[in-house]
């Protein structure tokens, strides 16, 4: 019998016919059933563009970041010296992790891919610092050129936050574009440019505080000296959040342009926050310049005020966050995907993190990382959601949704337990209603209770039934 006639187990037949030399085509079968080797061995596989490699991408970035970072190390050792480079090292790495800790608390609902966050701070130490310097020299003799007597003050004020907030504003733009999945609003936008910013202002600090211990030496001091000091307390103790609060202005833009329908405010809200991050720079920049008491007044009634609202701003978008998780799960558990406690425990910082303890508390480290799965998927749901209801949605909409509810049903039997009883820890179940005024026919008194209990007897005036002022009546007379 030969197999690959019609009807078949390979779900199609060979033209009876065909051309001489030529190996006849299969039958086409509405449902063919084929017989494939595994995966790992496939001879043939989908072939890409050059540009669409993800590994082509992945090792060019990583080599340019690499480049610039060998680039920017030279420069500064070159400027500072070797001892120089190490001071200021060591000193620059204090405010890091502050710095990063306080961005992974904002971003705690739905953290970001680590490759982001490691992309950002990377691209803001190397790329932005070591494009800066050649941006900013060359727009200094330029300046220089055109107005001799006010170049110095204009590339403080002008040239160096132009430069700076678009070098720093590239990294969001990058992500944005190629990453666009990961961007969900606001709080992706302040995360990715408060850690850009964070770079740069790492890279910065090492070259102002090591020319500050260079100048030291040139002074005598073997050791820290006032200048290092000083510079030390003006650039990491003052002033550490500076840098990440205007380039979080950029940042603020791209996320209002990733949850906004109008198309118009996608392009211009990324443009109006990188002019706000230059303008805030400027200002900051030029406090420097107007003596002690003008930078004392920029500092207290500008940049503190500023800083406040930035925080503000980051804490209610990060509400807002838990507030679209309540909104959008509940549909899930309507339809039996969740249970209906999960969306209240979820969409609570304090319910996520009580039902992580307990998790760890039953059973153990891998309890803790099944929750903490299990919550990420449940976020990106909701988000997904909420974005197809913007009218955003992703024409991969319902594979994504497929795939994050297997996610979550894998999951779903060991975190339910969890879930449930930190959902009711959070819940404040409503105040019993005050009791009804006491009621009752005439001459009724209501009883003690609650007020509809059975009233107490009080049948009003006169003699009571047995006593001697009760008439009597003569038990024949009605006969």
């Amino acid at each position: 019998m030969n197999p690959y006639a019609a009807g078949s187990e390979h779900g199609g037949g060979w033209p009876s016919a065909g051309p001489v030399g030529q190996h006849p085509v299969p039958a086409y079968h509405p449902e063919p059933r084929f017989s494939l080797p595994p995966a790992e061995q496939w001879r043939y596989r989908p072939r890409r563009a050059f540009l669409e490699n993800k590994a082509l991408r992945a090792g060019a970035v990583t080599t340019t970041l690499a480049l610039c970072g060998l680039g920017i190390l030279a420069l500064v050792q070159q400027s500072v010296g070797t001892e120089g480079f190490f001071v200021g090292l060591g000193l620059s790495l204090l405010p890091v992790p502050l710095l990063v800790g306080a961005f992974m608390w904002i971003d705690r609902v739905e953290p970001e891919p680590w490759r982001n966050l490691l992309f950002a701070f990377a691209w803001g130490a190397c790329a932005a610092t070591l494009i800066a310097i050649f941006a900013n020299e060359w727009a200094t003799h330029w300046l220089g050129s055109i107005n001799p007597d006010d170049s110095e003050t204009l590339s403080l004020t002008v040239a160096a936050p132009m430069v700076e907030e678009t070098t720093k504003g590239a990294a969001i733009l990058l992500l944005f574009l190629f990453r666009r999945k990961d961007f969900d609003g606001i709080v992706d936008g302040v995360v990715i440019a408060g850690l850009t910013a964070t770079g740069f202002a790492f890279t910065e600090n090492i070259l102002y505080l090591g020319d500050a211990f260079g100048e030291d030496l040139a002074f005598g001091n073997e050791t820290l000296g006032g200048i290092t000091i000083m510079t030390f307390f003006m650039r990491v103790i003052i002033s550490p959040f500076a840098h990440p609060l205007f380039t979080c202005m950029t940042g603020v833009g791209f996320g209002l342009a990733a949850v906004t329908r109008n198309r118009a405010l996608r392009v211009l809200a990324p443009i109006g926050g990188l002019l706000v991050a230059m303008v805030l720079h400027g200002v900051w920049n030029g406090s420097s310049v107007m003596g002690l008491l003008g930078f004392v007044l920029i500092y207290g009634v500008f940049m503190v005020p500023v800083f406040g609202l930035m925080v503000w701003l980051a804490v209610w978008s990060r509400n807002n966050e838990l507030k679209t998780v309540g909104r959008q799960l509940p549909v899930y558990a309507a339809a039996g995907w969740i249970s209906h406690p999960e969306p209240l425990a979820l969409s609570s910082m304090k319910a996520r993190k009580l039902a992580r303890d307990l998790a760890r508390f039953t059973q153990g480290e891998a309890g803790v990382r099944l929750m903490r799965e299990y919550q990420g998927f449940a976020t990106a749901l909701a988000f997904l959601r909420a974005k197809a209801a913007r009218g955003g949605t992703p024409a991969d909409f319902t594979s994504r949704e497929q795939e994050l509810l297997h996610h979550l049903w894998q999951r779903k039997a060991a975190v339910q337990p969890a879930l449930a009883q930190a959902a009711f820890s959070v819940c404040r179940p409503p105040a019993p209603p005050p009791p009804p005024p006491g009621w009752g026919p005439p001459g009724w008194a209501p009883g003690p209770g609650p007020g509809w209990g059975p009233p107490a007897w009080n049948p009003g005036p006169g003699p009571l039934p047995g006593s001697p002022h009760f008439p009597r009546q003569d038990p024949g007379r009605h006969r």
